[in-house]
């Protein structure tokens, strides 16, 4: 086995907003294949494709009704067959989209399961009796507003769903359940995809006696929440123990396959770190897993120190996959700005520190431009969070804007129709065409940096050692055993200067960084590797 993931920089593709090639708006799987040779000139591993099954898009492709096929916005299965195997010439490993928690309501389980208390399909979803009172079996909310429970007349019963109504979870104490989804796992496997990024990985399993969540610890400004959510320890409607069951047996249908992999997603404020480490840990679970924990507003060394080694302290023979954005956040450069001189300076830091990182790292599509968070208006708005929690919560189309490519053509290169989300002049201007000449650019950067990553076997494979610096310094040896190499960030607008042994090299890409003698000047954003640093 080469566990070619174990290191690896995945580049994450939301089919909707990278090339549409049909014109009608809207990306497709042609349009895809259309730009796969860019993603493979930036040096990445392998591609995870967002959602791209048969959907009615309530949630954007996260309600599938069918496991099994393609949406007809995005192409045929055709399509797809060619799509993976040109990015196998080009190298690169395809992961998909698995959204296993739960289904659309069109979904022919659900329709079945709905009709009534029989039938080969009744418990396939997580009913429950009303109280005496007629209102939801428990307190459990929706992570997109409201109670988690929806009422279905014709059972007389509430169903469970953690997301929008349209998207009713899947019971899975129900033996059935986990066979029918393993084998659509099963379908896609044997069609050549290199492994899955599994959605909502820790929603699977919910708390088979629906006891109540108990409250959050209020928040230390003493603010409630924008969403109820918030106020919720959420121990009983997701995390369960028996989850572990579950990717136990997930992991033994890839082991089925030649070097296959699944990444996990844990969405969870306050567990997410020790549910990494706890599914990740030896070879029988998850071969990685990722958390939002590096996907918010914390730019400080302790947040990202902390991270780091609290996974590894539970999980020493786990993996980790960082990311810094992805579909469902801001993105990074509009999250962070404030914390450098500019947009171009933050981007470039943030792809040195993660491509540092000892684990997996993440890509989203547009990042390497150093793309920005798009401002949209409420009436361009198509995703049901931010139409929910408005204005305060701006949802998540702003970072789901089409992918740019030619600042001269319509619509920087993404279609020759009206797209889905307007692209506008600020992202616009942040376009593959441009910063392809440029030397200095985010783009060029970013393969540089990924190029040495992938030439320093520290920065693949070694283990991390914090040095104790203050903020806004984060640094870090990465030892093979055999070699090593120094990493120091300066996470601020504000140059620093700090003293390093004697005899150091500055190699690889580095910003605004110089060293002299044992002086070692970080500009704002300066980053530097560094050779000769005195083991012990």
């Amino acid at each position: 086995m080469s566990e070619w993931w174990r290191g690896a920089v995945v580049y994450q593709i939301y089919p909707r907003s990278f090339q549409d090639h049909s014109g009608d708006g809207i990306g497709d799987l042609k349009g895809i294949i259309q730009r796969l040779p860019h993603v493979a000139s930036l040096g990445v591993d392998a591609i995870w494709l967002s959602p791209f099954f048969a959907s009615p898009m309530k949630d954007m492709g996260y309600d599938v009704s069918n496991y099994t096929d393609v949406d007809p916005m995005f192409g045929t299965l055709a399509d797809f067959d060619e799509m993976v195997a040109r990015a196998h010439e080009l190298g690169l490993k395809v992961i998909i989209d698995q959204v296993l928690s739960h289904t659309s309501d069109q979904h022919p389980w659900f329709q079945d399961s709905r009709q009534g208390r029989s039938g080969p399909f009744a418990d396939w979803y997580v009913w429950a009796d009303p109280n005496p009172d007629g209102s939801p079996p428990n307190n459990w909310p929706s992570v997109f507003g409201g109670s988690a429970w929806a009422w279905e007349p014709r059972r007389r019963q509430y169903y469970l769903h953690n997301f929008l109504d349209t998207q009713p979870d899947l019971n899975f104490h129900t033996p059935a359940v986990q066979d029918a989804l393993l084998e659509t796992m099963r379908f896609w496997l044997d069609r050549g995809v290199d492994g899955f990024r599994l959605d909502t990985v820790n929603f699977y399993v919910h708390d088979a006696l629906l006891r109540d969540n108990p409250p959050h610890a209020p928040e230390p400004d003493g603010q409630i929440p924008v969403n109820p959510y918030d106020m919720q320890d959420h121990v009983r409607s997701k995390n369960q123990p028996e989850n572990l069951g579950v990717l136990e047996r997930m992991r033994a249908l890839t082991e089925e396959y030649v070097d296959r992999a699944m990444v996990g997603e844990v969405g969870d404020r306050d567990h997410a770190i020790r549910l990494m480490s706890e599914y990740t840990a030896g070879d029988r679970r998850l071969h990685m897993a990722y958390s939002f924990d590096m996907l918010g507003p914390e730019f400080t060394a302790a947040h990202f120190r902390d991270k780091i080694e609290s996974f590894f302290a539970g999980a020493p023979d786990g993996w980790p996959s960082w990311s810094f954005s992805n579909h469902d956040v801001p993105r990074h450069v509009s999250r962070w700005e404030r914390h450098g001189p500019d947009a171009d300076s933050v981007a470039k830091l943030a792809i040195g520190m993660l491509a540092s990182f000892e684990g997996t790292i993440g890509l989203y599509q547009g990042e390497e431009l150093g793309q920005t968070e798009t401002d949209l208006m409420y009436t361009e708005l198509t995703d049901p969070v931010g139409l929910r929690f408005w204005p305060e919560n701006k949802g998540r189309d702003g970072c789901r804007t089409p992918m740019t490519w030619e600042s001269h053509r319509p619509n920087a290169g993404f279609s020759d129709g009206t797209p889905w989300l307007p692209v506008k002049p600020p992202q616009a201007a942040r376009n593959v065409a441009a910063q392809e000449g440029d030397a200095g650019s985010v783009l060029q950067h970013y393969r540089r940096v990924l190029a040495f990553r992938k030439s320093r076997e520290e920065l693949v494979r070694g283990r991390t050692a914090f040095l104790d610096l203050p903020e806004p310094l984060l640094a870090f040896h990465r030892d093979t055993g055999g070699s090593r190499l120094t990493c120091v960030f300066n996470l601020s607008p504000k140059g620093r200067t700090l003293t390093v042994p004697a005899g150091l090299e500055a190699v690889g890409p580095g910003q605004a960084a110089a060293l002299d003698g044992t002086a070692l000047t970080l500009g704002p954003n300066g980053y530097a590797f560094l050779e000769g640093w005195p083991q012990g």
